[in-house]
């Protein structure tokens, strides 16, 4: 394939992220796409020589408990294959692993093997338990002679433990055409406990033939908009090859969570969206989810709860850190209604204030109303995908919104914030991705009325690249500001934000780079915001 060497990230190679020794191992990144291969056809696992290396797409873990986490790698010596399968025989391949307290692998802790199996792309997710909770640990995997990069990873503090601090990322929309991933690259460098990637992470958007701004030519399989689940494991293998991603992953657990993207743009339950494709058939796109599901799976370090089977699936989830911090994991797209009005930007719609509609659906509603409830924690975050905000987006005397935002499920956003007022949750921070700029704002009991209550605050997050280069003030950000006076501060650069908790207050800073259409950009806090404890409400860092 004529992708080769040039598909790598960001320029530096894969090491260099704080922890040198740890991140220099992915050395896979350098064998590019050359064909891969297997010396031993269809031998057992005991007798399987890999003639390249088969860890090409790295190393992950998520999902951190106190005692433990989820493993995750996927052999794939030739991950760009047109078939989907990586390079890889059909059959079972053996995968040994093993965790450490240590770097250098001379106190191992836990170790075993497991089986690769072709039906998930020969992906791994090894559920890891029975550790020392609050504790960083390393791990690898062999198979077929070959030994993977090392990770590193974190198991959460004690259930009933009062961490002093808890610092923490997130990220999303990483469209692989319209960036360099230096923002992963720092992101591997930052101090942190846990990174959350808060949806697309991959684009389903057709390419072009030199790949967008990156300039590597693309070869005809991989560019259409991916219905398959072969197209699908392309796709997210060519977000995955990635020196700067895989170093991301490489250094911290992740908590990850779909949005529109990994699917469809905008899709709804079971509803496409209207394009004119053949899945505006309910059963087609139902097909097409599916395979979109799995391949998703197939690519991240997700527990065997969020195995999808078939169209069935659940993402939606919790995380607990001590008492300091519960992270309420939401999915805003599989169980929604349809968007109100024909989706789209709408001034006038009254579909949205339609009482009992819903963007989290029955089920994950009460999930969540009673998760908060009982969560007892200092700080409870919502990690999910689109504004729960109001974002008004008329500057005149009208008011025009959104319909894929909170803003067109207006009741659903009233039921949220009136169950946080009668369970007496404790200060609820919103954590939001989709919208490509920074932005933080107070969360109003009534919007229309700036004197209403603020019972808490929302911080999104811009994108890795989509996109592309952006800017500080953009015209629409400046629009919003002067609609919105809840609307603290925005932003159109890219970046993450780095979040930091304590028993008093939650900052977030704003990291963005100056440019990623071409790889190597500087990072920086834009600004900062603080919400304090039992004090709702946003203020300058």
């Amino acid at each position: 394939m004529r992708m080769s060497s040039r598909i790598g990230g960001g320029g530096r190679g894969a090491g260099g992220v704080g922890r040198r020794s740890l991140l220099g191992a992915s050395g896979a990144v350098a064998l590019a796409l050359a064909a891969g291969g297997l010396s031993a056809g269809r031998a057992g696992a005991e007798e399987l020589r890999f003639r390249q290396d088969p860890f090409t797409l790295g190393v992950a873990s998520g999902d951190p408990w106190p005692d433990g986490f989820v493993l995750w790698t996927r052999l794939a010596p030739h991950p760009l294959a047109p078939d989907g399968a990586g390079g890889m025989p059909p059959h079972p391949v053996g995968v040994f692993w093993e965790v450490a307290a240590d770097e250098r692998f001379r106190f191992v802790v836990r170790r075993g093997w497991t089986r690769a199996m072709p039906e998930l792309a020969h992906s791994v997710h090894v559920e890891v338990s029975g550790l020392m909770a609050g504790r960083p640990y390393y791990y690898r995997f062999r198979a077929g002679g070959v030994v993977s990069p090392v990770g590193r990873t974190r198991t959460a503090p004690p259930p009933y433990s009062r961490p002093t601090v808890l610092n923490f990322a997130f990220a999303s929309c990483q469209a692989w055409f319209e960036g360099f991933y230096t923002a992963h690259r720092h992101l591997s460098e930052e101090d942190v406990d846990l990174v959350l990637h808060l949806g697309d992470y991959i684009y389903e958007n057709a390419i072009d033939a030199m790949g967008g701004v990156r300039g590597v030519p693309v070869d005809a399989e991989l560019r259409p908009e991916p219905v398959t689940l072969a197209q699908y494991r392309n796709r997210h293998a060519l977000h995955r090859f990635d020196a700067d991603l895989i170093a991301a992953h490489q250094a911290h657990p992740w908590a990850v969570v779909w949005d529109d993207h990994e699917v469809e743009d905008n899709w709804a339950g079971d509803i496409s969206k209207v394009d004119g494709e053949p899945d505006q058939d309910p059963a087609v796109f139902r097909e097409r989810a599916a395979a979109a599901f799995q391949a998703y799976y197939e690519h991240l370090p997700l527990r065997l709860p969020n195995k999808p089977r078939g169209f069935d699936t659940r993402m939606y989830r919790g995380l607990r850190y001590g008492r300091m911090a519960t992270f309420h994991i939401l999915d805003t797209r599989r169980f929604r209604d349809d968007q109100p009005c024909g989706d789209g930007i709408k001034s006038d719609c009254d579909e949205r204030l339609t009482p009992g509609r819903s963007i989290l659906g029955a089920e994950q509603e009460n999930w969540l109303y009673n998760s908060l409830g009982r969560s007892g924690a200092i700080w409870n975050l919502i990690p999910q995908q689109i504004p729960v905000t109001q974002v008004d987006t008329d500057t005149g005397p009208g008011q025009s919104f959104v319909m894929d935002f909170w803003d067109g499920y207006a009741h659903a956003r009233q039921r949220l914030f009136e169950e946080i007022a009668a369970r007496g949750v404790n200060n609820p921070v919103v954590l939001t991705g989709d919208m490509h700029r920074h932005l933080a704002a107070d969360l109003k009991r009534d919007f229309d009325d700036p004197d209403s209550p603020t019972i808490g605050v929302e911080f999104v997050g811009t994108s890795i690249s989509t996109k592309s280069d952006g800017m500080d003030l953009d015209p629409s950000g400046a629009d919003l500001l002067a609609a919105n006076p809840h609307i603290k501060f925005t932003n159109y650069q890219r970046g993450y934000v780095r979040c930091s908790l304590t028993r008093e207050t939650c900052r977030a800073d704003f990291r963005v780079l100056p440019y990623v259409t071409r790889p190597g950009a500087p990072v920086s806090t834009r600004t900062s915001y603080v919400t304090e404890a039992g004090r709702p409400g946003l203020r300058p860092a």
